[in-house]
């Protein structure tokens, strides 16, 4: 094994939720083989075509790692690993929200404008478990520009925003990829939605945290009162203007938010989180032309801390 490889401890723990071939369309390269260079590639930042031979050749470990951000096997398998770190007791449900700038590299640009067609394989049929094709109707956004593919301009140039949420143990729970100049409360209840850890048997995944704090740029009217209609208890520092125009209303602009100080401080768990991620260098810096492919690479990044903490 070489540095940065599934163990085979990992490798046990991963394996039971890959897919299998339908056996219609030829047979997968080897999961481990492929998943290692799709990781290596992740790590370092490399470019596909430089993969060193031991991953097998380039384009299939690339269209792999294409195929499943298209998919969603990507975050099904991070999934998997949430409920089995749930069902044990792993998971810490004080839970924490921010966003982190990621600078675009310039061969993120350039994306066909039109819209791109399903990534799905030869000889694939709806219901198989193995290399199922896209729907046509379910086909990953983009193609519309910069803009469509998560790319936009901010105070670093060209770049892309990954916002997120993270456990109380610095795990990412859910992914979000915008355009660098997205505000971060317009992704706040995306973030919190797309929290699905499912539950060991039957029962609906769960969703809702014991707690939750962020910063002040995810504190507005409509945050607050979806916070309130869930019954989340929160901790998000009031804005200045939000302050000002309350006590402008006087006794119509009603009580303040409670803020807990010593909540606030675990805030930092998801500051780690994006630490952790950032470790990566493919997503430290975009270099993914498509959006859901650049996402795909932040899920796969997510599965591999959740598969080493």
């Amino acid at each position: 094994m070489v540095r940065g490889d599934l163990s085979d401890a990992e490798w046990e723990r991963l394996r039971p939720f890959l897919p299998v071939s339908n056996r219609r369309c030829g047979r997968w390269r080897d999961h481990r083989q492929v998943i290692n260079g799709i990781l290596h590639r992740v790590r370092t930042g490399v470019q596909w075509r430089d993969l060193p031979e031991r991953f097998g050749p380039w384009k299939t470990v690339y269209e792999r790692n294409r195929l499943w951000s298209a998919d969603g096997t990507w975050e099904r398998l991070l999934h998997q690993l949430q409920a089995a770190a749930d069902a044990a007791g792993q998971i810490d449900w004080d839970i924490s929200v921010d966003s982190t700038i990621v600078r675009a590299h310039q061969h993120a640009a350039g994306a066909r404008n039109d819209p791109p067609l399903a990534p799905g394989s030869k000889g694939a049929e709806a219901g198989t478990s193995g290399r199922s094709a896209v729907a046509e109707s379910a086909r990953p956004p983009g193609g519309g520009g910069a803009g469509g593919e998560s790319l936009g301009r901010s105070r670093g140039g060209f770049t892309s925003k990954l916002h997120l949420s993270a456990d109380g143990r610095c795990r990412p729970l859910s992914l979000i990829v915008t355009p660098g100049q997205q505000a971060d409360c317009t992704q706040f209840i995306a973030v919190l939605e797309k929290i699905r850890v499912p539950r060991p048997g039957l029962g609906r995944p769960r969703k809702k945290p014991d707690s939750l704090a962020a910063d002040r740029a995810h504190g507005n009217g409509p945050v607050h009162e979806y916070l309130r209609r869930r019954g989340v208890r929160h901790t998000i520092p009031d804005k200045s203007d939000s302050q000002a125009a309350r006590l402008r209303k006087g006794a119509r602009g009603g009580r303040p938010p409670g803020f807990d100080e010593d909540r606030y401080k675990k805030r930092n768990t998801v500051e780690r989180a994006i630490n952790r991620m950032k470790q990566f260098r493919a997503v430290a810096t975009r270099y993914d032309k498509r959006g859901y492919v650049f996402l795909g690479t932040a899920t796969a990044a997510a599965v591999a801390v959740w598969l080493r903490t």
